[in-house]
């Protein structure tokens, strides 16, 4: 069976990957000119156009991608917005899912990929988990977005969850950043993107349904340094718990 299908796989792999880049160059050199307008600013046209870049490409892919509430986020407040981790297109997806200006905590290495790496290194706020420096640097960056009234995301898992389970350990950042700047977390499920493809090999993308699930948000107010394992324990088990619910459905 596999046989019949891989080279319609191949096909399809194929012709999403160049929509994908066609798209992208479409949109590059307003990227190029949102630059100028500094990080803020800049970042937030960014942003648009990457929209507008998701939009297309999942039309063109026959990915439809839909919102489902169990809180509508106020587009005037701060949020860190908390998502799990299991599939290269979370990154369309997310923005595709977030529609008020955010930046994204992302890993440093992306930025050196041609075109997509100028994006990167304007909409995202990049860090190096391996340099206790730079890891600083980032969190300090974060801390500045927040104060501007932008809304930050967060994978909080670091990497892709290549275990069995539905989600892997949990990194402090996200919920230290929440608690010293006193933002609450908003998560927000990637239901499914490793339907869509899978984290291992980029010709298991297939056309389908994609669904980002806004839990209600976890606040923070009153709470110290002391109760970041407490916070971090608490949004994984909300996680969890609906990533389970709605597996045993889908």
């Amino acid at each position: 069976m596999m046989f019949i299908v891989w080279p319609f796989r191949i096909l399809y792999t194929t012709y999403a990957f160049i929509c994908f880049v066609a798209i992208m160059l479409f949109i590059f050199p307003f990227v190029l000119i949102a630059t100028f307008f500094g990080k803020i600013r800049g970042g937030n046209m960014i942003i648009r156009l990457l929209r507008f870049w998701s939009g297309a490409w999942f039309l063109l892919v026959g990915i439809r991608h839909s919102n489902i509430y169990r809180y509508r986020p106020d587009p005037s407040l701060q949020y860190i917005f908390v998502h799990n981790h299991i599939s290269y297109l979370d990154a369309a997806i997310a923005v595709e899912t977030l529609r008020q200006p955010f930046r994204a905590l992302g890993k440093i290495e992306m930025k050196d990929f041609p075109v997509f790496g100028i994006i990167y290194r304007v909409f995202v706020v990049m860090v190096d988990r391996k340099n206790p420096e730079n890891r600083a640097r980032s969190i300090m960056e974060l801390k500045s977005v927040l104060s501007q009234g932008i809304s930050i995301m967060i994978f909080p898992e670091g990497t892709f969850n290549e275990t069995s389970a539905p989600l892997k350990s949990f990194y402090d950042g996200a919920f230290r950043i929440a608690i010293e700047t006193q933002t609450p977390i908003l998560p927000v499920l990637f239901l499914d993107a490793y339907q869509r493809m899978h984290y291992r090999h980029m010709f298991t993308l297939n056309p389908g349904r994609s669904r980002s699930l806004f839990l209600e948000p976890v606040p923070v107010a009153g709470m110290t340094l002391a109760d970041v394992g407490a916070l971090k324990e608490k949004v994984f088990r909300i996680m969890e718990e609906n990533l389970l619910e709605h597996s045993s459905r889908a």
